[in-house]
């Protein structure tokens, strides 16, 4: 019997300007629903990857796996950007005009079976924009207003993952009525600075002084306007993050990586 099992895929959301997995319900077989990972050691590559313009009429927006199949819809090269390097929009420096306006669709093949991490998700759109948009760029670092992610008074509520420090980051987000229910594993701060970037208006930058890798749950109110009324849900993200993970983000002016592009072009014939 199949049934329609809820699963992650890569789904822009650019309300805030990076992305954030979402939850898509299909029916596929219950079985299927764990997919294969590849070894976190493993380095892909494409075999193959056209570029073409996205037809403006189309209303999907997103990146999916299908077995070695890879298929990015309706981007722009900065939606991309946002996405392979884990940054916000005000961190990209040089970009032309085309960069955040015309969209592309990407379908792809990839050298090697499984479910890319999260790391080799973003190395693999790295690689593409390289290939077939002419990309090249360099790191600087700039002051900037950011949001610091620093251990609160108390000290953290984190549990160390001590099952396997090389094994992938999980994370695993279910959310409705306004709310947002997370849960970590195996997760580093400085990960975890990264994945607030979908929740916040600037950069994160990790001060906390945490070395390993932490298991977490972290439950909060994303949209006051759909949630019950009746004193039930948790705090917003702020308070969330300080009662229940023992962490604080506190805005400050400090250094901060941008990406400074250097060459980019639009994609020539497949």
């Amino acid at each position: 019997m199949r049934r329609a099992v809820p699963f992650i895929v890569f789904t822009a959301w650019m309300a805030v300007g990076v992305f954030v997995p979402a939850v898509k319900a299909q029916a596929v077989d219950q079985k299927a629903t764990k997919p294969q990972m590849m070894p976190s050691s493993a380095n892909p590559d494409w075999l193959v990857a056209t570029v073409k313009r996205s037809d403006p009429n189309d209303p999907n927006n997103s990146f999916d796996f299908r077995g070695r199949q890879a298929i990015f819809e309706n981007q722009t090269v900065e939606a991309m950007l946002l996405l392979a390097y884990g940054i916000q929009k005000s961190q990209v420096v040089g970009a032309p005009e085309w960069v955040k306006t015309e969209r592309w669709d990407v379908n792809g093949v990839l050298d090697m079976d499984g479910e890319p991490g999260l790391e080799q998700f973003r190395s693999l759109v790295v690689k593409m924009l390289d290939e077939r948009f002419g990309f090249k760029a360099h790191k600087e670092q700039r002051e900037m207003p950011v949001f610091a992610l620093k251990v609160a008074k108390g000290g953290p509520r984190l549990a160390l993952n001590t099952s396997d420090p090389n094994g992938l980051r999980r994370q695993g987000v279910r959310e409705s009525n306004g709310q947002r229910k997370e849960e970590f594993t195996n997760t580093s701060m400085k990960e975890l600075a990264m994945l607030m970037l979908v929740e916040v208006d600037r950069p994160v930058v990790d001060q906390t002084g945490l070395q390993g890798k932490y298991d977490f749950k972290l439950n909060f109110t994303k949209d006051e306007s759909r949630a019950p009324t009746d004193g039930s849900v948790p705090p917003g993200l702020f308070t969330a993050i300080q009662e229940q993970l023992g962490l604080k983000l506190k805005p400050v002016k400090a250094m901060a990586d941008v990406l400074v592009i250097d060459k980019v072009e639009r994609p020539g014939a497949n």
